[in-house]
């Protein structure tokens, strides 16, 4: 599944530098898919194509947050979750809500860096 940060979260930053993905984001700031991936382009389900420098929405306006999308719980890079190691609070936690087997998340780490 995703990591995601709950409202529990003191904005201090110290999960953002630790994502292989470049799925953290301070809260308020505009993301894009191909920010810390091979992404030029994705297209979304309903036939839309994005580029990958295109902003996106901030998820939050108010903490710190994961792009569920590109988040592999760090898999292929790390034995955990980096941003929950690093977290003085323990706010990045398994979204429930978004769960994916292992082979779910190496396909989209393959995915996310043109690894197929």
């Amino acid at each position: 599944m995703a990591i995601m940060i709950t409202d529990e979260c003191i904005n201090c930053g110290a999960c953002e530098p630790e994502c292989p993905n470049t799925a953290i984001y301070e809260g308020g700031v505009e993301w894009t898919w191909g920010g810390g991936t091979k992404l030029t382009e994705v297209e979304l389900g309903d036939g839309t194509v994005i580029g990958g420098k295109d902003p996106m929405s901030p998820v939050s306006d108010e903490f710190y947050y994961i792009v569920t999308d590109k988040c592999t719980e760090c898999h292929g890079f790390h034995e955990e979750p980096q941003c929950a190691a690093v977290c003085p609070v323990d706010c990045c936690v398994p979204d429930p809500d978004n769960v994916e087997d292992d082979d779910t998340l190496t396909a989209k780490k393959a995915w996310l860096h043109a690894e197929v």
